[in-house]
């Protein structure tokens, strides 16, 4: 068991890694994460949260954030209306509201409760824009992503046994045939 929790660690870091080095993204940038443990030990989503996955995966993603300065969105399930968690400074920051609710394994998630229980001021929000992100398991982190998405292709596809999707945001590009874009 030890040596699988290792595992999704290492994968969470290096996926991080790649997908920052694809974003370019800068200090106090957002980086959304929705997280489904069900799907990463090979159950449904939404049906068999682990808490101890969801824990191997934030200890491989969170240190490269942090480390990067880059703040992390931690996007709760369906039951609490994929509300995020993020860091007081970070809401401050982007003028987001806070909404009462303190995530759990079974209503929030277990990332995001794990996330919640690793930072140092958390709040929950219903809104963010965030500039790249990872959606394991299927979670459907599109609604969290600034207007312009781009799929981004990593060396892996699958976080333990959920599947991966990748993306990035860019400015829109504006202005028709006359535009120039540098």
């Amino acid at each position: 068991m030890k040596e699988a929790l290792e595992q999704l660690t290492a994968q969470a870091r290096q996926v991080t890694a790649e997908l920052l080095e694809v974003a370019q993204l800068r200090p106090g940038d957002i980086f959304v994460v929705g997280c489904s443990s069900s799907e990463i030990i090979g159950g449904q989503i939404g049906r068999a949260s682990s808490l101890e996955a969801a824990q191997a995966v934030f200890a491989g993603i969170y240190p490269v954030l942090r480390d990067r300065e880059i703040w992390l969105a931690a996007q709760c399930c369906e039951h609490l209306n994929r509300a995020l968690v993020i860091e007081e400074a970070c809401a401050r920051q982007y003028g987001c509201d806070p909404v009462c609710v303190v995530p759990q394994p079974k209503a929030g998630g277990s990332f995001a409760t794990t996330a919640w229980r690793n930072f140092a001021s958390p709040v929950a929000v219903e809104h963010i824009r965030a500039h790249a992100g990872l959606d394991i398991g299927g979670t459907l982190i599109g609604m969290h992503l600034r207007d312009v998405a781009v799929p981004v292709r990593l060396s892996l596809d699958r976080i333990g046994q959920a599947g991966l999707l990748c993306a990035r945001t860019r400015p829109k590009l504006i202005g028709g045939s006359r535009a120039v874009y540098g």
